[in-house]
């Protein structure tokens, strides 16, 4: 293990933004800020989770171009989601906030109706396991235990493979579509977000020449 890997897993220990499941037992005792996120972040603003945040870049400009809405990064790497946590520190971002777990585990980390929204930003595609995938229907029943009576599930992805499946799995589990562009740097009225936020791999994709492609869906609770 490198140096500036254990310097980092040290300093995440210092820091208040972040929520690590080594230090809960999520499953049996259960993780102390469930349901109680809105006074963690002092508001009842719509709580929106990124997952497999990386090093926060979305987190973070979100939180930061969006002030009314609270933002958590959820990530298991801890010398990755270390940046975001830093950058949230250094920027004095009160609105973002991190968790260092198993994505499978999400339902312990929040209660019902607490969460509004969920990004994918470019999960592993999973091409061989289908219900690992982030947007699968199995991942989809967990969310459901987190949102209130409708949520909504965003991904970004340069893999064909995730965007076509997602796109497969909506009319067959009777999901609503609310945006399907399948290549954002070539449709003028993307939304902002979209191009101007961009992450670590998404800029190595972009310089691969790979197709970005962007689908929002609503999903009853």
């Amino acid at each position: 293990m490198g140096k500036h890997k254990l310097e980092r897993f040290a300093e995440n220990k210092t820091f208040g933004n972040l929520f690590q499941h080594d230090d809960y037992d999520v499953r049996h005792t259960g993780f102390p800020m469930r349901g109680k996120w809105h006074e963690y972040f002092g508001n009842e603003n719509p709580i929106i989770l990124e997952l497999g945040c990386g090093r926060g870049e979305y987190t973070i400009a979100m939180a930061k171009r969006f002030p009314d809405r609270n933002f958590i990064g959820i990530d298991l790497k801890g010398a990755r989601i270390w940046r975001g946590c830093k950058d949230g520190i250094e920027q004095d971002i009160h609105n973002a906030a991190f968790i260092r777990a198993q994505i499978d585990e999400i339902e312990y980390f929040f209660g019902p109706g607490e969460v509004s929204e969920i990004w994918v930003t470019f999960p592993d595609p999973q091409p061989k396991k289908p219900r690992h995938r982030l947007v699968s229907p199995e991942f989809v029943a967990r969310y459901r235990k987190i949102w209130g009576n409708k949520g909504i599930l965003h991904l970004k992805t340069d893999s064909r493979l995730m965007y076509e499946y997602l796109l497969e799995t909506i009319p067959q589990q009777k999901w609503e579509l609310l945006v399907n562009i399948e290549d954002i740097y070539h449709t003028p009225d993307a939304p902002e977000l979209l191009t101007t936020v961009q992450t670590t791999y998404e800029k190595k994709w972009l310089a691969q020449g790979k197709m970005i492609s962007y689908v929002e869906v609503a999903v009853e609770g």
